[in-house]
């Protein structure tokens, strides 16, 4: 129960509660948590209190709201740590889940001015492969990925709904080295939302990566939309 002369604000013990009773399984993924009338008498504190512990969570991603149903538990999100370069496909079968892709287009076009900048194309076509990723059936992120044809050239749609790392290096023989990519918070639109299955307005996490061989060639120019209720990127930093 609550210590009500304990130096942790009331709201920030009823979090605690709240997250112990998650972990240890009395509430699972999908179960409707009590309403805040419940939870306010049952801790004997007031339903601004409750209200605040609540929106706290559902602002971590913890819980989420229904209008007019009530507030649940949310699905425990993927943690992704910005280290390591990695496939989606390799991501999934490291936690345990099955990965799918649902490919949406396989084009070849000449290379538009920033990815031919990035991938250091004077000019030339480019593959611009989109998918969306799933992980045990439900959509995680949408990507556009581009790839010049010239070091690609038997690239196939078949090839693009598996794991193209795997097919890179297993197949051709590259090696693949090192990625830079930028990430930034921002809302899905409606396109987005009806890819990833959810509101458009909700937030997602929105990642630009240019990924390159052994020998410093560039070879990918990928960007890719995450759900942010289902996705985080964490890293360690040391002093």
């Amino acid at each position: 129960m609550l210590k009500k002369n304990h130096p942790l604000p009331m709201y920030y013990q009823i979090e605690e509660f709240l997250k112990r009773e998650i972990s240890e399984g009395t509430f699972q993924a999908g179960d409707m948590i009590p309403s805040e009338r419940e939870l306010s008498e049952r801790f004997q504190v007031s339903r601004m209190t409750v209200r605040q512990a609540v929106s706290n969570m559902v602002n971590d991603g913890i819980l989420y709201r229904e209008k007019g149903r009530g507030t649940f538990v949310a699905e425990k999100k993927i943690e992704q740590p910005l280290k390591g370069l990695t496939s989606f496909t390799e991501d999934m079968k490291l936690r345990g889940m099955t990965s799918a892709t649902r490919l949406l287009s396989f084009d070849v076009m000449q290379a538009p001015q920033d990815i031919a900048s990035k991938l250091k194309l004077e000019e030339g076509e480019v593959y611009a492969v989109k998918r969306i990723r799933f992980a045990d059936r439900q959509a995680m992120a949408v990507e556009t990925s581009f790839l010049p044809v010239s070091l690609l050239p038997d690239l196939t749609e078949d090839i693009v709904q598996g794991s193209m790392y795997e097919y890179m290096e297993h197949v051709l023989d590259l090696t693949i080295s090192h990625a830079r990519q930028e990430i930034e918070a921002r809302a899905a639109d409606e396109n987005e939302g009806t890819e990833l299955q959810i509101e458009a307005g909700a937030p997602v996490l929105h990642i630009e990566r240019c990924s390159y061989l052994d020998n410093g060639i560039p070879f990918e120019v990928v960007k890719s939309t995450y759900r942010a209720d289902r996705y985080k990127f964490i890293s360690d930093i040391v002093r």
